[in-house]
């Protein structure tokens, strides 16, 4: 039996992320100065009643923005992500929970060097008022990751 549209349980595993965040991050990890950190804002709504997470990040500065909208593709069973931001970069995205942690990757793609890149979030170590977030890259086609940036996420008070 069905809950309506969008009402599944696996419809629902993004939930934790809603809410106003604080972030925090290494600024080095962005082209800053080390030994510093940055900051900023995300704003994760629902769209189109119970179907669609509505994500609006910000650094404090303004400098960077970014817009994602992400859907549980029941037919598929994973979730989609499609990511734009003021850098021009559309990414998009597909998986699911994996163990107590939300993991989101892109497609393989193929570098100049002939070895397979494939980027993927990891959100883990959700609480009701926290969570770390971490942008991955691997070279190997998914063999080894290697943390390119990490935020940490505490919500607004």
């Amino acid at each position: 039996m069905t809950e309506g549209p969008c009402g599944s349980s696996e419809a629902r595993q993004f939930d934790f992320w809603l809410g106003e965040w604080n972030l925090s991050w290494p600024a080095e990890q962005a082209g800053g100065e080390p030994g510093t950190t940055m900051s900023g804002t995300n704003r994760i709504t629902k769209l189109f009643g119970p179907c669609a997470i509505e994500e609006n990040f910000s650094t404090d500065d303004r400098s960077f923005q970014g817009h994602s909208v992400s859907v549980y593709d029941e037919s598929a069973g994973l979730w989609r992500q499609t990511w734009i931001d003021s850098a021009g970069a559309y990414l998009s995205f597909t998986g699911g929970m994996e163990g107590a942690d939300m993991v989101l990757s892109t497609e393989p793609v193929h570098a100049k060097d002939g070895r397979v890149v494939v980027n993927r979030m990891v959100f883990s170590d959700i609480t009701t008022d926290s969570l770390s977030w971490r942008w991955q890259k691997t070279p190997e086609g998914g063999a080894a990751w290697e943390d390119r940036w990490t935020i940490t996420y505490r919500r607004f008070t």
